[in-house]
């Protein structure tokens, strides 16, 4: 187990930085989220009913390898270089993704995409805590969040716009756009928050016993597995939606994105809640709560898609989980960061590989016992609440 990290004094965080660390975080949900109305459409062009489901296990595997190397090189090389190098290789990849001719050709671009955009997934993390800890890395999670949180609202409605009146290739014309957005954007104004004295100059090998270090330390693989599953359930409800929604109750794609951005605004909501309550009672009763609020949401979401129940059921069921994830997503990420302010890159990006793996198996699982209903969905919700309730029980008692 890794030795408690003697954290350094640092200065109060730029104002602008939640608005241009949300920006950047935000290619997340502009990746996956405006193309999912976009599935029975890619389907059906490239002949292929389980393709648009393998293109998003691709960019999740993306993601997964990305962050664990964009972590420990933007340790050694600062915050800045890795983000314009990663955003170049995923405005190109995203432009390829639009030229995509095959199944095979559009995974490849998405894997390529993730892994550039994954230096503004996990890198942000970094800088939040290369500025704060505890209570204020809370309260600036939650400010990055509220302004990412836009994104989950409007990207599923873009996408749906954008294959009722044309191709669902300019989705991915949109996402380059958005690309050299945030290239311009880290350019000019994005300040880096690791100084070159406070920068780690390691070989691959260090780099390894490092991620070793880190992955023993308790606090961190306990937080970690907590909200590595609460991740998981998240992710099975991205790749199981569009099949239940559209597919199962015929859903037009604009009503599919309006779901979505109802989910987004209630984790929004939640998610603005939780500096205040962490403030006030710990980081730990958060956690412990917000996942057992997850585990009785997908427990109703199962009981409803066992008992074939309507979309209005399923979709409470999913509101309740979205509550959750606005505690638990922040809270267990600042839990598992806070001893390691001296590598917050590594184990930011060790921390994002378990979750985007945990996502790309949770959603594989999905798709492949989809069945017409929402029951693959639903079970496999559970099954990532109820690991999360596990992995939750044995966190330190100690703060965090």
């Amino acid at each position: 187990m890794s030795a408690p990290q003697t954290l350094v004094a640092t200065p109060a965080p730029p104002r602008r930085l939640p608005l241009l660390l949300g920006f950047l975080i935000a290619i997340g949900p502009v990746s996956v989220d405006m193309y999912l109305p976009a599935f029975p459409t890619i389907a059906r062009d490239f002949h292929d009913p389980a393709g648009p489901g393998l293109t998003l296990a691709a960019y999740f595997a993306g993601l997964a390898i990305g962050q664990m190397t964009q972590g420990p090189f933007s340790d050694r090389a600062g915050r800045r270089l890795p983000i314009l190098l990663g955003l170049t290789l995923y405005t190109l990849a995203s432009l390829g993704c639009a030229l995509a001719w095959n199944t095979s050709a559009l995974s490849a671009f998405r894997l390529l995409a993730a892994f550039g955009g994954s230096a503004s997934v996990v890198i942000p993390r970094a800088m939040v805590r290369d500025v704060a800890d505890g209570p204020a890395a809370a309260m600036l999670f939650s400010k990055l969040m509220l302004v990412m949180g836009v994104a989950p609202i409007i990207a599923p409605i873009i996408g749906s716009a954008v294959v009722s009146v044309g191709s669902w290739r300019w989705i991915f014309v949109i996402a380059a756009a958005y690309g050299v957005a945030a290239l311009a954007l880290v350019w000019f104004k994005l300040p880096d928050t690791l100084p070159a004295a406070r920068r780690s100059l390691i070989g691959f090998r260090s780099i390894l016993l490092r991620y070793g270090q880190i992955a023993t330390d308790r606090a961190f693989l306990t937080n970690a597995l907590t909200g590595t599953f609460a991740i998981g359930a998240l992710f099975a409800y991205l790749t199981g939606t569009p099949g239940v929604f559209i597919g199962q109750f015929h859903w037009r794609p604009l009503a599919y994105a309006a779901l979505f951005g109802a989910n987004a605004a209630i984790y929004i909501g939640f998610n603005q809640w939780n500096p205040h309550l962490v403030a006030r009672v710990g980081l730990r009763p958060v956690i412990g709560a917000s996942i057992l609020l997850l585990l009785g949401g997908t427990l109703a979401l199962s009981t409803a898609a066992v008992l074939g129940s309507g979309a209005v059921a399923l979709v409470l069921a999913l509101f309740v989980c979205q509550a959750s994830y606005g505690f638990a997503l922040p809270s267990t990420m600042v839990a598992a960061l806070s001893r390691h302010q001296a590598h917050a890159g590594s184990a930011s990006a060790l921390m994002g590989t378990w979750q985007y793996l945990g996502g790309a198996i949770a959603g594989a699982v999905v798709g492949g016992f989809a069945d017409g209903t929402a029951r693959p969905m639903a079970f496999t919700m559970l099954g990532c609440a109820a690991l999360a309730v596990l992995a939750g029980r044995f966190r330190p008692r100690n703060p965090p």
